[in-house]
C-alpha cells in the first residue's frame, strides 16, 4: 500500500456554536413559521390539547437552548414565559413550564 494512502486526512475545525463560541450566539428573529396544516379529524378533544402543548413546549426547549439554557434547573418558569415573549407565543402554563424542562432533562 502506498504511503500516501496511510496518511490521516486533514481535519477541519468546526464554526462555533452556542457552546463553543466566545460570546453568547443572539437568537435570530423572525423565523418563517411552517405553514400550518389541519390536525387529523375524529380525536378526543384532550389529545388535540396535549398535541398543541407538546408542540409549544418543543418550541420554547428548542428556544431556550438556543438562548444558553441548557440545564433544566436554569429554566425557571419566568425564564420560560420570557422566552415564551421572546419567541411570540403566549405565556405558557405551569403544566407546559413542567414539560419544557421534561423535555431539556430527556434531550441528553
Amino acid at each position: 500500500m502506498p504511503a500516501a494512502a496511510l496518511k490521516p486526512k486533514p481535519t477541519r475545525k468546526p464554526l462555533p456554536t452556542q457552546s463553543t463560541a466566545k460570546h453568547p450566539v443572539l437568537l435570530d428573529l423572525p423565523y418563517a413559521p411552517v405553514e400550518k396544516r389541519a390536525l387529523p379529524p375524529g380525536r378526543p378533544r384532550e389529545w388535540y390539547v396535549t398535541h398543541n402543548r407538546r408542540l409549544k413546549a418543543m418550541r420554547l426547549a428548542i428556544a431556550l437552548l438556543d438562548s444558553g439554557v441548557y440545564m433544566p434547573n436554569q429554566a425557571r418558569n419566568d425564564t420560560i414565559r420570557t422566552a415564551a415573549e421572546t419567541i411570540g407565543v403566549h405565556p405558557p402554563s405551569d403544566t407546559t413550564c413542567h414539560m419544557v424542562r421534561a423535555l431539556m432533562r430527556y434531550s441528553r
